[in-house]
């Protein structure tokens, strides 16, 4: 029998008068707000204008917004569309929908990708150089990842599959994925957690030690988060899209590791300087 040290909260929406106040949503601003400050920290650290990160996540923030949703509902088309979705159509731009999964439908992958577009459009306007940002915020945007998956946690979803282990989660009878009779499962949303922090920590120090730039550590990033990914993406009992008896997350995991590390192969060489706006830096400067 498992100890079940951690129960699951009873409920995820709180009411603050008329106003709902949601455990999901909670730790993802949370978790942008945390990614912000460090991020913040490091560009100033670096030698970086104060204020910088402010101004380029008031743009990457809706971008990013919009394209975790965007990568949910193509991945997940038929939750929204077809005559046996379970939500309507129209559910698909309501991301606070009550009737549909409301904010549960964020796609990190679209969020990192669009997001980025629009720290991109940002830096120029500011002449600042993508690549120095990139490495700036991978160890930020790690542990904002960290911060904002126990939104999960208040959801009670994307959960994995049944564990004796003694940090099983409790997970309520009747939720998509569980067993008759099975209270305990694996706490995918900890495992992630857990792997971000760490992972944070390991880029810190590879940033320091070896002083990687032009976009160099932010690729580890990317290859370090999607090797996280793959094996816990695989313990997760959530319906999904599967391609060759795989999730399709895992194949974007591994598509994307691949990519990460053939770019820091590739940038190996690169010497140029990057533009911290206002003044130029020489690579290799921290």
């Amino acid at each position: 029998m498992s100890l079940a040290l951690i129960p699951s909260p009873s409920e995820g929406v709180w009411h603050l008068g008329p106003l709902p106040i949601r455990g999901y949503t909670v730790c993802i601003m949370l978790g942008v707000v945390v990614a912000v400050v460090v991020a913040e920290r490091r560009w100033r650290n670096r030698g970086g204008a104060p204020g910088t990160m402010v101004d380029l996540a008031t743009w990457g923030l809706p971008f990013g917004i919009v394209g975790a949703r965007l990568y949910h509902v193509i991945t997940d088309w038929q939750l929204y569309f077809g005559p046996d979705a379970p939500n309507r159509p129209i559910d698909a731009i309501l991301i606070w929908s009550d009737s549909g999964p409301g904010w549960r439908g964020l796609g990190v992958w679209g969020g990192i990708a669009l997001g980025g577009v629009g720290v991109w459009i940002a830096c120029r306007r500011r002449g600042i150089t993508l690549s120095a940002v990139a490495d700036t915020v991978a160890p930020a945007v790690a542990i904002g990842q960290a911060v904002g998956r126990w939104c999960n946690y208040f959801n009670q979803e994307l959960f994995g599959g049944p564990t004796d282990l003694p940090w099983g989660l409790v997970i309520d009878a009747g939720r998509p994925g569980t067993v008759p009779g099975v209270t305990t499962y694996h706490p995918t949303f900890l495992y992630e957690s857990l792997w971000n922090l760490g992972l944070a920590l390991a880029l810190v120090w590879i940033g320091g030690r070896f002083a990687l730039r032009h976009g160099r550590l932010f690729a580890l990033y990317v290859a370090g988060y999607t090797a996280g990914r793959f094996w816990i993406e695989g313990l997760r009992v959530d319906p999904a899209n599967e391609i060759l008896g795989m999730r399709l997350n895992q194949w974007t995991s591994i598509a994307l590791f691949l990519g990460a590390m053939a770019y820091v192969h590739l940038a190996r060489n690169k010497r140029s300087e990057e533009s911290l706006g206002g003044e130029r830096v020489p690579a290799g400067v921290t």
